[in-house]
């Protein structure tokens, strides 16, 4: 209910109607978040008249079957990331949004983070000169550690969509290009830890089939490098991340503001040298009274699609950048299977 919940936040949304898998929980939580009304089937939601965009915030398999009916009744569509359960997937439903002629929209928070958005201004600007090379170090918990969350165990079965790789280095690295440039070639290892993990809580070990660890070398657009680490573990995180920015001239570095919070949650504490840098108030766009993080950077996603109707025109990101993103992870997948560079 993340997303759905704070698209209240944005100007120009309203929440008008949820769907679960039964009445009980839609009735709660359309009671939770003020909306008018509740589904226990998601097709009742799509055809409801007084509903004009259909927020789609299932497990990555159940994606496709609602985005495709939303689309198949003519109404906007925002997605939560991953768009789909691969790239090819994530095709299809690029192409069949694309004829249907909605705004179509992806969950990418990054995206819409004031201090990503300022740290690529800095760059374009040449604050530290010429970008020679990036470095990302995040962490990955929960996932990829020795045990793991009741409700995460579906994800250890790749087809499900929703690994260390799709969720949270899919994030990362879409942050990571926001702030500087796409990547252009990859060069990756997955390593897996753990054949069995342990069901926290219990005394259950189930087999696990995905990564435990993103590893990669890349150039960028723009002729830097990029070398990227997202460690998997037991979590809870402690750090976050650590992205550094050589450039000709001087270093960028960003760390969470509150540490242990993800890439494209939180604020940034920014520094060239040794000089703090705050992020103008500019950068941000939502309401005021919006919480930093991840409710200002969802928020300000519903703002952006709610201009887009209105302008009639896509979104950023849209379900086209949502492929870009994923084919960079197929070609992450597919240099850790074979030892080969792959280019996006």
């Amino acid at each position: 209910m993340l997303a759905p919940a704070r698209a209240r936040s944005a100007r120009g949304v309203r929440l008008t109607a949820v769907a679960t898998t039964n009445q009980a929980s839609a009735d709660r939580a359309a009671i939770a978040h003020g909306a008018r009304h509740a589904f226990a089937d998601a097709g009742e939601l799509i055809a409801h008249p007084e509903v004009d965009l259909v927020v789609v915030s299932v497990k990555a398999s159940g994606h496709a079957a609602v985005i495709r009916a939303a689309l198949d009744a003519g109404k906007h569509v925002v997605s939560e990331w991953p768009l789909g359960v691969d790239a090819d997937e994530a095709g299809e439903l690029t192409e069949t949004a694309t004829a249907a002629g909605v705004v179509h929209a992806v969950v990418l928070r990054g995206h819409h983070s004031p201090s990503a958005r300022f740290v690529a201004d800095l760059l374009a600007d040449g604050r530290i000169g010429t970008l020679e090379s990036v470095a990302l170090v995040a962490e990955g918990a929960p996932w990829g550690g020795s045990r793991i969350w009741p409700n995460l165990v579906f994800g250890l079965d790749p087809s499900e969509g929703t690994t260390i790789l799709t969720i949270m280095a899919g994030h990362f690295l879409a942050a990571l290009e926001r702030v500087a440039g796409p990547l252009t070639d990859v060069s990756a290892r997955l390593p897996r830890t753990h054949d069995r993990v342990l069901v926290a809580g219990t005394e259950q070990t189930v087999p696990n089939a995905t990564p435990s660890h993103v590893l990669l070398h890349g150039l960028l657009a723009g002729g830097a490098t990029a070398s990227v680490t997202v460690h998997g573990g037991n979590g809870p995180a402690r750090d976050g991340f650590v992205l550094e920015l050589v450039g000709s001239n001087a270093t960028l570095t960003a760390t969470p503001a509150q540490p242990g919070t993800f890439i494209h949650w939180g604020d940034w504490d920014i520094r060239i040298g040794d000089e703090a840098l705050a992020v103008p108030d500019t950068y941000r766009t939502v309401p005021a009274g919006v919480r930093s993080g991840p409710p200002a950077n969802i928020a300000a996603l519903y703002q952006e699609v709610a201009q887009a109707i209105a302008q009639a025109r896509q979104p950023h990101p849209s379900f086209e950048t949502a492929l870009r993103h994923h084919r960079l992870l197929a070609a992450i997948e597919q240099s850790a299977a074979d030892g080969i560079v792959r280019s996006i």
